[in-house]
């Protein structure tokens, strides 16, 4: 998966929030009395001293705090992250400019965002062309994600601008031509895609340069941002972010458990 933001704690770092934790429960422990009084230059440092020395009598302590604090961390970010997808629902699949392939009416719609520079997303693609074939109540939705430099940008604004001529099948053709392209993916090598499968060049470009194509492309920035999205691909299904290219039988199962349960995984 390409990542664009998200940057982790050192590991320093975590050790320096792993020690003041501590270091707050043992004061926390000490009779009401001393935490009432300030502790004098002495006190302080025989506190950690203490620290010390019990952190190295029983280092695996850290690992066992640095574990918790991650496992709560990523419960946080999945409950951010339901509630997110609950309230972005409707700007991220019912848009009036939103790119839908497969059933309009489908029970159940996937969200892909991608970027035509993803090498990860040019694997991915023949995944979401199966689920669309094999699943014939299935409503996909994609979004132009362009996190991958400014040869990005320029190739989601062509491919924005071309869902004024090309919808359903033919955009899908669009979508696969531009995804499979060879080398680095631009506006040029947009635009010649989309002229060879008849778009009118001239509309083309001047629909490229409209507020409409570039809002909604910064719409999809937007949204992503309040999704917490680390790169591309990145889906939406039932109530769940799902992360990379994780293939065609993790998509099909989370997409069978909306279904069943409205959830991507149910139980």
């Amino acid at each position: 998966m390409t990542t664009h933001s998200h940057i982790l704690r050192s590991w320093p770092a975590r050790c320096a929030s792993v020690l003041a934790v501590f270091g707050l429960v043992l004061v926390m422990l000490l009779p009401q009395s001393a935490r009432a009084a300030d502790f004098s230059a002495e006190q302080k440092e025989s506190i950690r001293t203490l620290i010390k020395e019990y952190l190295i009598a029983n280092p695996e302590i850290i690992q066992e705090a640095m574990n918790e604090l991650e496992k709560r961390q990523t419960e946080n970010e999945k409950i951010a992250q339901a509630k997110a997808v609950t309230e972005l629902m409707p700007a991220l699949s019912q848009s009036a400019r939103s790119t839908v392939i497969g059933n309009p009416k489908g029970d159940v719609t996937l969200v892909e965002f991608f970027d035509y520079n993803c090498g990860y997303c040019k694997t991915a693609l023949n995944d979401l062309v199966k689920l669309v074939k094999d699943d014939a109540k299935l409503r996909v939705v994609i979004r132009d994600f362009p996190v991958l430099g400014p040869e990005s940008v320029e190739a989601a604004l062509v491919a924005v601008a071309a869902r004024q001529q090309f919808s359903g099948a033919k955009y899908l053709e669009f979508h696969q031509k531009l995804l499979e392209s060879k080398g680095r993916v631009g506006k040029d090598r947009a635009l010649s895609v989309a002229k060879d499968l008849g778009a009118d060049v001239a509309k083309l470009n001047k629909d490229i340069d409209s507020t409409d194509t570039k809002n909604l492309i910064s719409e999809t920035m937007t949204i992503a941002d309040a999704l917490r999205l680390q790169g591309t691909p990145a889906y939406v299904v039932g109530n769940e972010v799902v992360f990379g290219a994780v293939g065609y039988d993790a998509l099909k199962s989370a997409i069978e458990n909306t279904r069943r349960c409205g959830k991507a995984k149910c139980g």
